[in-house]
């Protein structure tokens, strides 16, 4: 395995150890879920604040985290020893392919760890580097807008160079935050799955016929294990209470609009009735549902 991601989490390291470690576990075994579902090997480490992991197609592997819950951006790194003589040789190695006269540019470093110099002392050394190396370019240091951003990553013993983030959908892993049943008879109630799902639920999706290419094109994409149910529009509500039955389900997701909320179905006891797209007009749900559409592709 030649290449290496470096994965980023947020909402986790807000957490207590013990709960951060239950999270970060299931992090990761989202994460390979869906590398298991590709058909993309991969290997999985960590530290503290950060997974990496090791694939053989690099381009597959960012889309792939990028589509895991819990994960704030993700980047192919390029991993050297914490090493001043070796850092400044790769960032030269790899910068160059990138500049073209006049090309402005910017060094971001950050550093976890002791070490004999400050992110900023780094940042600007590597900047002069750049400039002694390739004084025909006409380069200029750009630090608001540059055209190439270098990052260099200094954790310990290891430090690690990118260029590039992808995003991911942040939020919590799933399967840490209960379990759901979500109807899905469009985008609206594809969307409210999607959403409960990036709070960390593991839902269950009963989908009428208008929503079945939703389900299956695009929420399918974000969790292998998505259990789906059809049922015919008329009788929903019947299909909901099965399988809230049968997953011993906390609660139901509605796709409700604020007009609809007041006279909401209210047949299934004790568990909550979730709505998060209630407040959202219908060109808030097409334009949310089409990011996250287009990240599945």
């Amino acid at each position: 395995m030649t290449d290496l991601l470096l994965v980023r989490y947020g909402e986790l390291a807000l957490k207590s150890a013990p709960v951060r470690r239950e999270f970060e576990g299931a992090l990761r075994r989202n994460l390979l879920d869906l590398f298991v579902e590709a058909g993309l090997p991969g290997r999985v480490r960590a530290d503290h604040g950060h997974l990496y992991v090791e694939v053989d197609d690099a381009a597959r592997g960012l889309r792939l985290v990028a589509r895991v819950f819990g994960v704030t951006s993700v980047s192919q790194v390029h991993e050297v020893p914490t090493d001043r003589p070796a850092i400044t040789a790769r960032v030269l190695e790899l910068v160059g392919p990138r500049l073209a006269p006049g090309t402005s540019f910017a060094v971001r470093a950050r550093r976890t760890g002791q070490h004999p110099f400050t992110s900023q002392e780094l940042a600007r050394d590597l900047g002069g580097d750049i400039l002694d190396r390739f004084p025909d370019l006409g380069l200029r240091v750009d630090l608001e807008h540059p055209a190439v951003e270098v990052f260099v990553e200094v954790r310990g013993p290891r430090t690690y160079l990118y260029f590039d983030r992808l995003e991911g959908p942040g939020g919590l892993p799933m399967g840490v935050a209960g379990r759901l049943v979500a109807l899905v008879d469009g985008p609206r109630g594809a969307l409210g799955a999607w959403l409960m799902m990036k709070r960390g639920c593991r839902v269950s999706l009963v989908v009428v016929p208008a929503g079945e290419r939703l389900a299956n094109e695009v929420l399918a994409r974000y969790d292998p294990r998505l259990r789906q149910t059809p049922a015919e529009l008329a009788a929903w509500p019947d299909r909901v209470t099965a399988v809230a039955e049968d997953v011993h389900a906390d609660g139901i997701v509605l796709p409700l609009q604020v007009e609809e909320y007041p006279t909401a179905p209210s047949r299934w006891g004790d568990r909550v009735i979730f709505s998060p797209t209630v407040g959202l007009t219908e060109p808030e749900v097409h334009e949310r549902w089409q990011a996250i559409a287009a990240r599945a592709a």
